[in-house]
Parts: C-alpha cells; sequence; structure tokens
C-alpha cells in the first residue's frame, strides 16, 4: 500500500452546457454506460492507484450524488487508514457562503489537507471518463521536479478544443502557454482536469489565493503561476471524454456501445467499479428488437431499440422505435412512441403515440410529470 498521495475529487460542478439534465443532479452524478455514474470513473481510479484517502468535494444539488457515495465499500476504499470523505459546503461563523469556486472548495476544507500526512495530493474531477494509474503521474512530476503537474491530452483536429483548458508543452514537457476555454485556439492539447501537486505547495498556493480574494484552481493558480513555478504536462493517449456539455455526455455514452471501448473499460484490468443496485436483469417479451444497445438491468422491452443506452428501470412500450438515444432510469415509454437522438430525463412518463426527434442537435426531452418524488 503506498500512501504517497491522497485525492481530491472536484465534484461541485454543474454548469448551463448540460441544459435541463443539471438541473436535478450534480454532473459528477449523471449516469454512464448502462450502470455507472460519472464519478464511479475518478474514484476507481483512485482506488486503483492504491490512494485509499479520498475526499470528494460536492455542492449543486449533491442528493443523488451523496446517496452515491453513502458506502464507500463500492470502491473498496481503505477502512483501517484513509477512508472516503464527502464535503459539502458548511456554514460557519465567518463564512455563509457557497463554494465560489475551485479553489475556494479546497480552501473551505483546507483543515483535512492540514491534518493529513500524505506528501502528494492527486486533484481530479468528477466529470472524467477515463482510466489512469495516478502513480505513473506521480513520478513523472518527481522525476521532472515539477511544483504543479497537469494530465493533458492532444485532441483530434476535428475536435473543438474551446471548451478546455489548452496548453502549449516545450520539448521537456514544462507548460509554456495555458488559455482557458479560449474563443480560438492554434494548438490541439487540452488539460484533463486531473493534478498533481505537493500537499505543502497546493496549502500555501491555496491560502495565498483565498488573502486575495481569488477562488478559481485553473485561473487564479495555474495560469498566473505559471511562469513563476514549474508546470508540467503529462501526456495521456488512453481513452479520455469528459461529459460537461449535452453533446459530450451523449457522445461518451455511445461511445460504449463500441465493443473495444466496453472492453478497455470493464474487461480489462484495472476495473471501474460502482455501487450495486439489486435489481432483476432486463426482459425482452416476444416481439422485442434490440439492436446495438446497453440495456440496463431491471429494464422491460416490447418495442425496437437499436444503437440507444437505456439505464436502470426503462419500460418500452409495444411497437415503441427507439434509435440512436439516451433514455436515463425509470423511464416509462407508453406504445407506440417514436424517440430519436435525444435524451430522455429520468423518471419520465412519456404518453403513448408520442414522437420526438432531435433534427440537427440531441434533443433533451423533460416530460415535467414525475410519478412520485424524488
Amino acid at each position: 500500500m503506498n500512501m504517497r498521495a491522497l485525492g481530491i475529487i472536484l465534484a461541485g460542478g454543474n454548469n448551463h452546457r448540460m441544459r435541463e439534465l443539471s438541473h436535478k443532479r450534480a454532473i459528477a452524478a449523471m449516469p454512464v454506460a448502462g450502470s455507472y455514474r460519472s464519478i464511479d470513473f475518478a474514484l476507481s481510479n483512485m482506488s486503483n492507484s492504491h490512494i485509499s484517502k479520498v475526499a470528494v468535494l460536492t455542492q449543486y444539488n449533491a442528493r443523488s450524488l451523496n446517496e452515491h457515495l453513502s458506502s464507500s465499500k463500492w470502491w473498496d476504499f481503505g477502512r483501517k487508514q484513509g477512508g472516503l470523505f464527502v464535503f459539502t459546503p458548511t456554514i460557519t461563523p465567518n463564512n455563509s457562503f457557497w463554494y465560489q469556486g475551485t479553489a475556494d472548495a479546497i480552501y473551505q476544507n483546507l483543515d483535512f489537507l492540514k491534518k493529513s500526512h500524505e506528501p502528494y495530493v492527486v486533484i481530479a474531477s468528477g466529470d472524467g471518463i477515463y482510466k489512469l494509474d495516478y502513480n505513473k503521474v506521480l513520478e513523472y512530476h518527481i522525476a521532472k521536479r515539477a511544483d504543479v503537474t497537469i494530465v493533458c491530452k492532444d485532441m483530434p483536429v476535428s475536435e473543438d478544443v474551446t471548451r478546455f483548458g489548452v496548453l502549449k508543452l516545450n520539448d521537456d514537457g514544462r507548460v509554456e502557454e495555458f488559455e482557458e476555454k479560449p474563443m480560438v485556439s492554434s494548438y490541439r492539447t487540452v488539460s484533463t482536469g486531473i493534478y498533481v501537486i505537493r500537499r505543502r505547495q497546493l496549502i500555501e498556493m491555496i491560502e495565498r489565493c483565498a488573502m486575495e480574494d481569488r477562488h478559481d484552481f485553473v485561473k487564479d493558480i495555474l495560469i498566473r503561476y505559471k511562469n513563476l513555478k514549474r508546470i508540467y504536462g503529462y501526456k495521456i493517449d488512453t481513452y479520455w471524454n469528459n461529459i460537461s456539455t449535452v453533446e459530450s455526455y451523449y457522445q461518451t455514452n455511445m461511445d460504449f456501445l463500441k465493443p473495444e471501448v466496453r472492453d478497455y473499460f470493464f474487461h480489462q484490468y484495472p476495473s471501474i467499479q460502482s455501487k450495486i443496485d439489486d435489481l432483476p436483469p432486463a426482459k425482452y417479451n416476444p416481439g422485442s428488437q434490440v439492436k446495438n444497445s446497453l440495456v440496463a438491468s431491471g429494464c422491460i422491452i416490447n418495442g425496437q431499440v437499436e444503437n440507444s443506452i437505456l439505464f436502470k428501470k426503462v419500460y418500452v412500450g409495444n411497437n415503441c422505435v427507439i434509435k440512436n438515444s439516451i433514455i436515463l432510469n425509470d423511464v416509462y415509454l407508453g406504445d407506440n412512441t417514436h424517440i430519436e437522438n435525444c435524451i430522455v430525463e429520468s423518471r419520465d412518463t412519456i404518453r403513448a403515440n408520442s414522437c420526438y426527434c432531435g433534427e440537427n442537435a440531441i434533443k433533451v426531452v423533460v416530460e415535467k410529470n414525475e410519478r412520485y418524488s424524488l
């Protein structure tokens, strides 16, 4: 067991680019690939890297996320030492704010860092879908004598990089340029939002940040300090995506319809863990047709499903046609419903004979008719 690093997962995030999907849950709790949630990937990476002490900083709509994290056993975090800690913003005599940004979230939980003894901290966000041994990043970080190491990835030319932090590295791997969500960029290397930093260095930078009333880890630490501190980039070339926009959420899920992506995440060592629900296996009634789809447990299928992902407990009525869509958990689809290029929000009831098709963009379907609370 190496106790060289502790983990922090930033899962407070919410943004308007998720449209209606983030109205009722934190992005880190978004369901991915049938029976997982986004944060399972960062948690499993921490556990698989033998980081046994992990703090998850949550804030926005955190109920379903907190419920998901109610036991650390699913990811096998340390029982004796370490463990899984979930921190939500706490009102104290001298602070009544929500977290005002990523650096502020860490600042409000600085005590956790000060009372720990691990020399390094791995910071990850809860919306990344990837596998990574953080120890390799740590070794690189130490070898380069870096102050901060940012895990980054070269994006294909087709990818719009303007929603990311974009970096330029020199030949030694040191960060020369760093722009956060640039309007236009000539570089293809993006930050994955995963960092390694010495614990004492982090405490010092965060305290200084707070003193100057700055709150953002990227803008106020990484970008401000890039010429003063040794900031390095560690490049990965394996699968990585984040789900912070409706389009990337849709795309990431659709990637799991590719056998090689599923194989990489779920069958190759080490695998991704999640909280297990006791549900019966999916039931395919006579007359149902399913092609190239992921169907989670608890589903009952009567109609036709193609190139789609159905999360837990979805009911598909007679003569339904579902294509290129994501149906979130507990959705009831009435008979003769046609759904194409859509994401249907969880716990919706779609009335019989409805038709929803996303034309040029993915359509998010929210019928505000929840059949039961929560």
